[in-house]
């Protein structure tokens, strides 16, 4: 590799990068991501790769820095991927990007995003739990407000601990929940925050570290280190659904999800979570395109060292530009981070250049023919099983805790019909369907369940008499999924 660092400091944030492979991007697309209050581009600059597991020969911060002068703006990374953290700080003193030390400049850091993530599920205490995971690099005992802290010693500080005042993440993500056990933990405490509580969970102290506040205790000099807060998920519709649920005061203003071509052969995310997540005017930013290198030839499992990391752009059989572009076409979807494993100053060799003239589309800028031609292709790769990290296919579903109450006034029976969404197949779902005695009397339309407010139906008939109730999910291609039938008596 002959581009050198000096190179690509004196062009960094200069203007657009030409790319000459196969097209000329004379202005980066970029897209609103909601709540995130940012115009993010397409593509954003994953924290994995080679920035956390780093070939021999490969520099990890001369790829952040080609990110920076290609013109990327959103920049992944997180306390559990290793040296990641460490190489955006090398690559950020040298952009100048550090406040407080001579040439700071606070224009660049104004234009950028920052994301990195916590895997832990306490701010405080912490209830054991096989199914409450708590992960990442930070010493034993730690906890989330350590993980943030850290986060800020490793690309804005020494290292150590310290961290020079003005720094800030743009956005902190509770990392890869599995469980709905992960939820309970991470809501402890933030609705009644008491900092006398054994237990706090995660998002109580999140929102201190938004907001300046110190209702946990653990923000004892009420500093605000972050500007949002979200999550992350790689393989539960109906835990991230829950997570969004449960978000009465929304302070959730972001999600990171898994999706890419394979998605529709497991338990998916477009038709489940994604939409919800949409519905709430969230920033969502899709990941595992490639399905961590399972699409390319890798194991399907999660990357553990340099030999996982895939250095090529695509195949003959299978070109990258397209499940780029199958991830950004997917409704809802406002930016994609990719994992970065090589750069060069040939476009047609060099990943990142190629990977953001690829994520130069619109959200309506394929076909819904050509999303699946491409789903044709890619669920031949390893036999379909490329996304190790997420779910088995699930079928459509019946309404959940569908139940059933009636009333009586002025000589008629009123029959109130509730039930929780239920969850999609490898279809959307259309609307529900009502059934009394059989017989269809009614139905309602689908939406996203933004929170637990339940969908309900009503039935007047004549007073007296029984009658037996059916309330069914209907997809878009006419598939249905009852539940039990409940009666209303006399």
């Amino acid at each position: 590799m002959t581009i050198s660092r000096r190179q690509l400091l004196q062009t960094a944030c200069v203007g657009p990068f030409v790319a000459r492979a196969q097209t000329r991007l004379d202005k980066l697309l970029k897209r609103d991501l909601g709540r995130l209050n940012f115009e993010a581009t397409t593509l954003g600059l994953g924290g994995q790769a080679s920035l956390q597991w780093t070939p021999e020969g490969v520099d990890p911060v001369l790829i952040i820095l080609k990110a920076f002068h290609l013109g990327i703006n959103y920049f992944d990374t997180s306390n559990a991927y290793g040296p990641s953290q460490l190489n955006y700080g090398k690559a950020f003193r040298e952009l100048h990007l550090i406040p407080g030390e001579p040439g700071y400049n606070q224009k660049l850091r104004e234009s950028i995003f920052l994301t990195s993530k916590t895997g832990q599920r306490w701010a405080k205490g912490g209830v054991p739990n096989p199914k409450i995971r708590n992960f990442g690099n930070g010493p034993a005992g730690s906890h989330a407000a350590d993980d943030v802290r850290r986060t800020l010693s490793q690309i804005f500080g020494d290292g150590e601990g310290n961290y020079p005042k003005g720094a800030y993440l743009n956005l902190v993500l509770c990392h890869a929940l599995s469980t709905l056990e992960e939820v309970e933990a991470l809501y402890t405490g933030l609705d009644k925050t008491d900092a006398k509580a054994e237990h706090i969970g995660t998002l109580a102290v999140l929102r201190d570290l938004r907001d300046g506040t110190n209702l946990t205790g653990l923000n004892p000099k009420e500093e605000k280190l972050i500007r949002h807060v979200g999550f992350s998920g790689h393989n539960s519709p109906p835990v991230m659904i829950e997570m969004l649920q449960r978000d009465t005061g929304n302070l959730l203003d972001g999600m990171l999800v898994a999706i890419n071509a394979n998605d529709r052969l497991h338990f998916n995310m477009q038709y489940n979570n994604i939409p919800v997540a949409a519905a709430r005017k969230m920033g969502l930013i899709g990941m595992k395109t490639f399905a961590d290198g399972s699409m390319y030839g890798k194991q399907p499992m999660f990357s553990n060292n340099p030999s996982h990391v895939i250095r090529t752009i695509g195949n003959a059989s299978l070109p990258s530009h397209p499940l780029i572009q199958y991830s950004l076409t997917t409704p809802g979807i406002g930016t994609l981070i990719v994992g970065t494993g090589h750069i060069d100053d040939d476009p047609k060799k060099c990943q990142l250049g190629q990977n953001l003239i690829a994520a130069q589309i619109k959200p309506t800028g394929l076909s819904m023919s050509d999303r699946r031609a491409i789903e044709k292709t890619t669920a031949t790769v390893q036999d379909g099983k490329t996304n190790y990290f997420q779910l088995p296919h699930q079928d459509l579903t019946p309404p959940r805790d569908v139940a059933l109450s009636r009333d009586a006034a002025g000589g008629m029976s009123i029959v109130k019909l509730t039930w929780q969404t239920a969850y999609a197949g490898d279809e959307p779902i259309s609307h529900y369907e009502v059934l009394r005695d059989g017989q269809k009397i009614g139905s309602v339309n689908y939406r996203p369940q933004v929170d637990k407010t339940a969908f309900l139906f009503e039935d007047k008939t004549a007073a007296g008499g029984s009658h037996k109730y059916v309330v069914a999910t209907v997809d878009a291609i006419g598939r249905r999924a009852e539940a039990g039938e409940l009666t209303a008596s006399a």
